[in-house]
């Protein structure tokens, strides 16, 4: 571990304007040296350089051995800290760590505080998944007044029996801790808390995590679904029960187009029976021949005073949802909707697993696996754990390629 030396120095380099010279502070380290104003100057007449102090007749002389107490304090502690840790450290580092010390800010009111900047950004995906954490740690905390600092290897661990004792499986709680550690990687980087406090160098998110289990249905399947009286599901109106069924439909018969993408067709986006738009979560060109089903799903909602730029689907208006958070709050609540309406629909025909849009996007996918269209083509990541390798993929081929293997979804 190197020494590092803290001294005051009265610095007779270069005179101030009123003949005056600075008091800085000099920190030493293996020969080299660094020097911080303590913003207080004196004549030379009244500084002793052999004790390096002012002398008895300085004026303002106590107010300036204070100064120099106080900073000089400061850096030995920081010093002292650093030996205490086993950690080398340079002089900037050292620097760093003093002048610009850890703000004190509590768990709830940084997260408060990290939500409204994420919104400003219409980072809203983002500051939803800080949302549910917040409701999760206060729920298991029931207060959020603590620091980050006492988030520590226990705490971590009487989180996880918490989760547990919830019923949470491990992708859930998986997605609750790593939420959590971007959270406090954060609040490091923001000066809310040490770099030493870290407590997920011995607790290990990665832990948390299952093989889901595949989640597509049949071809009979989907024509069941197709063909189901919706009258025998319920005896009452649910608006959701049609819809959600046509939106699992057309996801099926429209390249596993997800949720949220269908929420922000318009018509403008359909255009000699075929669809292109642009996906939300990566931007990408997407572009396909319709299925005459599919087609009749878009005529279905069709108002006679429709405009090109109106939203297909009944979940969006564009009078109403103007702002990105208007869209993104409408679409989670009709998301909720949806799967809740799909898995009535499933229970009534006896579907082994839970229907939800996700479902219609994997069996997309596993149907044309299974009808022999090159796993390339039909994009091999809803089965796999990155998308992106499937987009690149669907992006690589012509279209007419992707038409053609379409004809095997019925």
């Amino acid at each position: 571990m190197l020494s590092t030396s803290v001294e005051a120095i009265c610095y007779k380099v270069r005179a101030l304007r009123d003949g005056t010279f600075p008091l800085m502070l000099r920190l030493t380290q293996n020969r080299k040296r660094k020097y911080l104003s303590l913003g207080m100057s004196v004549e030379e007449r009244f500084w002793d350089f052999k004790k390096n102090q002012p002398k008895r007749n300085c004026p303002d002389r106590d107010a300036i051995l204070a100064v120099i107490e106080r900073k000089s304090k400061q850096y030995r502690e920081q010093i002292t800290q650093f030996k205490v840790e086993g950690k080398d450290y340079t002089l900037e580092t050292l620097v760093q760590r003093v002048e610009n010390p850890v703000r004190q800010m509590n768990f709830g009111e940084y997260l408060d505080n990290l939500v409204s900047v994420l919104k400003a950004e219409n980072r809203y995906g983002y500051s939803r998944n800080i949302v549910e954490l917040k409701a999760s740690v206060l729920h298991f905390r029931k207060t959020l007044d603590f620091y980050f600092s006492d988030i520590d290897l226990r705490w971590l661990r009487d989180y996880e029996l918490y989760l547990r004792g919830r019923g949470n499986k491990a992708n859930t709680i998986g997605i609750r801790f790593r939420a959590l550690r971007m959270l406090y990687n954060r609040a490091i980087t923001d000066r809310v808390v040490k770099r030493d406090s870290y407590p997920f160098d011995d607790f290990k998110v990665s832990e948390f995590h299952e093989q889901t289990m595949k989640r597509a249905i049949s071809k009979e399947d989907i024509k069941r679904i197709m063909s189901l009286e919706l009258r025998t599901v319920t005896t009452y109106h649910s608006p959701y029960l049609s819809l959600g069924r046509d939106l699992f439909l057309f996801s099926y018969l429209s390249c596993g187009i997800n949720l949220t993408d269908m929420a922000r067709l318009r018509y403008c986006d359909v255009f000699e029976g075929r669809l292109s738009y642009h996906r939300q979560k990566t931007g990408r060109l997407i572009s396909f021949q319709l299925q005459p089903m599919a087609l009749e799903i878009i005529e279905k909602y069709r108002r006679p005073d429709a405009r090109q730029d109106d939203y297909v689907f009944p979940i969006l208006d564009r009078k109403v949802h103007k702002t990105e958070m208007q869209k993104r709050e409408k679409i989670h609540k009709a998301m909720k909707a949806t799967n809740k309406a799909l898995r009535r629909i499933g229970k009534e025909l006896g579907i082994p697993i839970d229907l939800t849009t996700y479902v219609a996007r994997h069996s997309y996918a596993t149907v044309l696996k299974r009808s022999g269209v090159s796993t390339a083509i039909i994009s091999e990541s809803l089965g796999h754990s990155s998308e992106r390798v499937t987009q690149i993929y669907l992006d690589s081929f012509e279209n007419s390629q992707i038409d053609e293997a379409m004809k095997n979804l019925l």
